[in-house]
Order: structure tokens, then sequence, then C-alpha cells
């Protein structure tokens, strides 16, 4: 995604971790906060700098408020139980309207995929979706904590558990304890001693902020009002994904753009949260690739670079090149897929799908059932998400169960989008940035040309939630 807004920024450590292990010490408590950094203070004019430099205003709108960012080090549980670190943005909203003061609605936002170790979303100076999160969010009155995932940024893991749902869930969860405890302590700015919470994020966020919705509900009714989520782009339907790029041979797969990227992401997550996905990395990877797959992601290296390094393989600018001479994976890989354990880990994580390998009809759906209003985005074109096969199938799902709180939006539907002037925005606005985007379209629609107008028309939906129009 292209830089939205570009800022100085400032880190000052505030506290240390406190020794825990041995001897009487407690044990760690999950969303205790270890370190709090302060990074940047934005004022409302050097937010609209921003957007009106990008273009993204007509979207965020003018800013409300001013904007702190800070980082927050916070106690979690890897996949497996075990203690573990990770950190958090949390972006402050301030001034004197009355829209930026005392009790404030909470976004919890989780981020994209990214292959970066020091990927950090308090960097509003250098990271673009942590800019417009801020301008689209924060600017507009809301506290929103969004974090950094396990394995990224601080962290202690050295691995992250990519589309892994339930530690997704722990994770971004412990990060909203984290920061909501630390507001109501020490800021002037609060979410309450029951928060209000929205949960939203783009593309693996959308997975991440679908899981979290889910297990706030679940298991945190009594501590966090969940009003709703926005996933946007996201892979819920994992195992159709999984389907479609691996089918049973002779069949031709159809993989979406950056799998040889997502997929040693999933297969160490898989690998290292349950085990039995492989004996030795030689069984899934070629062996040009077999030494470094299994500890390639997350990292610092540019990909370019990896690709230059032989650790990717090359001549492959869409990043699909999975099988065949070359490619990423074995065939035995590929032929062992139907069975293997493997698929059953992306059923596993499936949130809303379809498993068309299931032996019964009944079996065949995933279901999962919101409470509160789920609103999803993405665009019918999109070549990294599939949006037929994740939002249309998702949206079928809840349909099916009778739900009538969900809705999906796709950028490429006019009728599918709200209707007056905010719809018309949006299709228009759409349509004029992938006709400016010109040739270079395709390859920047999943991540940077749809995630403001989904955005905005999450926001929308939260604004719809906190003050329903009047019948």
């Amino acid at each position: 995604m292209k830089r939205w807004l570009a800022w100085s920024s400032a880190a000052v450590t505030l506290a240390a971790l406190a020794a825990c292990g041995g001897g009487s010490d407690p044990a760690p408590t999950r969303g205790g906060v270890i370190q709090i950094e302060p990074f940047a203070a934005l004022t409302r004019a050097q937010i609209d700098q921003g957007t009106a430099a990008n273009g993204s205003q007509a979207l965020t709108g003018a800013a409300t408020c001013d904007v702190n960012v800070q980082r927050i080090r916070y106690q979690t549980l890897d996949p497996r139980g075990q203690n573990a670190t990770a950190s958090t943005a949390v972006m402050i909203p301030s001034g004197a309207s009355p829209a930026c003061t005392g009790a404030r609605p909470v976004v919890l936002y989780t981020h994209g995929t990214t292959t970066l170790r020091s990927f950090n979303m308090a960097n509003v100076a250098s990271n673009g979706e942590a800019a417009l999160a801020m301008a689209m969010f924060a600017a507009q009155g809301f506290i929103v904590v969004a974090p950094n995932y396990l394995g990224y940024d601080t962290s202690s893991l050295g691995w992250t558990p990519y589309l892994n749902a339930e530690s997704s869930a722990v994770d971004t969860i412990d990060a909203l304890r984290a920061a909501t405890g630390y507001l109501n302590s020490s800021s002037a700015v609060r979410p309450g001693s029951r928060p209000a919470v929205y949960v939203t994020g783009y593309s693996q966020g959308g997975h991440v902020a679908m899981a979290a919705h889910k297990v706030l509900e679940r298991d945190h009714a009594t501590e966090f009002n969940v009003l709703g989520s926005g996933p946007m782009s996201g892979p819920y339907n994992l195992v159709t994904l999984g389907d479609l790029a691996a089918p049973p041979l002779p069949a031709t797969p159809t993989i979406n753009a950056g799998a040889t990227l997502f997929v040693p992401l999933l297969l160490t997550s898989y690998q290292r949260s349950y085990g039995g996905i492989y004996a030795q990395p030689g069984e899934v990877y070629q062996s040009a690739f077999a030494a470094t797959a299994e500890s390639l992601f997350p990292t610092d290296t540019p990909v370019g670079d990896l690709v230059t390094q032989g650790r990717l393989p090359a001549n492959d600018p869409a990043f699909i090149r999975l099988y065949g001479t070359g490619g990423l994976l074995t065939d035995g890989f590929r032929t062992a897929y139907p069975t293997s354990a493997y698929r059953q880990a992306l059923l596993r994580n499936t949130l809303v799908g379809r498993d068309a390998l299931a032996t019964t009809p009944a079996a065949a759906t995933v279901a999962w059932q919101p409470r509160a209003p789920v609103t999803m985005c993405g665009g019918a074109a999109d070549p990294t998400v599939f949006f037929a096969v994740n939002t249309t199938v998702a949206q079928t799902v809840f349909t099916g169960l009778g739900l009538t709180n969900t809705v999906a939006y796709d950028l490429e539907n006019r009728a599918s989008l709200p209707s007056g002037a905010l719809g018309d925005l949006i299709a228009g606005g759409f349509q004029q940035a992938k006709a400016a985007a010109g040739a270079g379209a395709l390859g920047r629609y999943h991540g940077e040309l749809v995630p403001p107008f989904c955005t905005a028309l999450v926001r929308a939906s939260l604004q719809r939630i906190l003050a329903p129009p009047a019948p």
C-alpha cells in the first residue's frame, strides 16, 4: 500500500518489563501493560494536510480531532498457551470538540498481511495502513487500538501465527484489554468500564477482525460491549482458497496473487501452532527452498532481495508460482493435499464457508452466527483474496441462517452500496481510482485501491450503529 501520510515521530520508554518466572513472582497477566511509548502527536491541520496531499480527504473527511499516537507492549499467549509479548498502537483523539474528549468508542483495527518483521502500526510517519486508520477513525473521535500481532515489531515470538483464528483473537483482545485499561487509568479520553468496541480490519485483518468479533461475543461479553464488525477483503473461507490452489490432479489450480508469500506464512504458522503439517520442510517445499522457507517470514529483508537470493521463485511478478519446475511446492504436497493435516488446519481456521469434501450436506457449511452487525466489504475483481469465494460465500451462509444483521458491499456493484450521496461517492470514486491506475490497476487493486473506499463504508456503518437514522 502506498504511503498515505508522512510525519515525524519520537519514542520515549516509560516502563520496563517486570521480572517473571521462577521464585515467588506472579504469573504474567494477559493484557498486562509492559511498556508505553509516545510515538507522534498530530494536529488537525497536519492530518488534513496529509489527506489533502494524497487525495483521500474526500473519503476521510476533514479532521475533527488532533491525535496522539502511542505504542503499548503487552503480555499475551502464543498458540500453545505459552507467555509471549506483543505490541499495539493506540491512537487517542484530543481537542476542544465534544467528539474528541471524555468517554469515546473504541475501534479495534487489525492490519493486513505484511512480511516485514519491524511492521508497526504506531509508526504513522511511514505506515500507510496506520495513517489511513488514524485519519479515518482517530481523527474523527474514535480511540483506535491497532495491534501489530505476535511475531512483529517488538514481539518476543520469532514467528507469527498467521491466519490462526483463535490465537489472533486472543492476541488482539489482549491488546484491546491493555490499551483500554491504560486509558481508563491514565487518560482524560477513555473507553469506560465496559468499552464499546467496533472491530474492523483489512485482508488478513479482515479474517482477524471476524475472529475477534466471534471470540469477543463468545468469551468476553461482560468485559466489552461489541457494537459490530467491519471485516474487509478477508479470507474468511480459507479452506476453499486452499482447494482452488491445490485441487486433485489433473485439475488446473486457481492461484491467488501473492500465494508464494502467503503459503510459507501459513505452513509455518500451522506447523508451529498444531504440529503434524510435515516431518521435514522438504516434504512440502522444493529443494531450492526447503532449507530457508520455514523461517522465511517475517523478515525485514525486502521481498525482491529474497527472490534475487533464490529464497523465493524467480520470474514470478504476481507471486503465483507454487508448482512445477522452479515452483515453491512439491508435487507430493499437491497430491496429498485433500487428506492432509494442512487442509484440516485451513478448515479449522475457516470462519464462514463451505467444505467441498464434507461427507454430508449438513457438515459442508462452516458457520458462525454473530449477534452484533457485520458489514463486509471488498471488490469483485480482487486477484488476491477472491471476493466470490470469501465475501459472497460468507454472506450467502449468513443469509441462509436467517441473519438480518449482515451486509456485503461490492465496490464493483453500485446496487450493493448504500443509496444516496455516500454510495455515489464510493462507486464513482473507486472507478475513477481504477482508471487513474491504468494498466497497473490489477496489481494495485487489493493493496491500494480497495482499502480507503471500504474503510469509508465501514466507518459509515459504525456511525449508523452509534446514531441510527430517525424512523
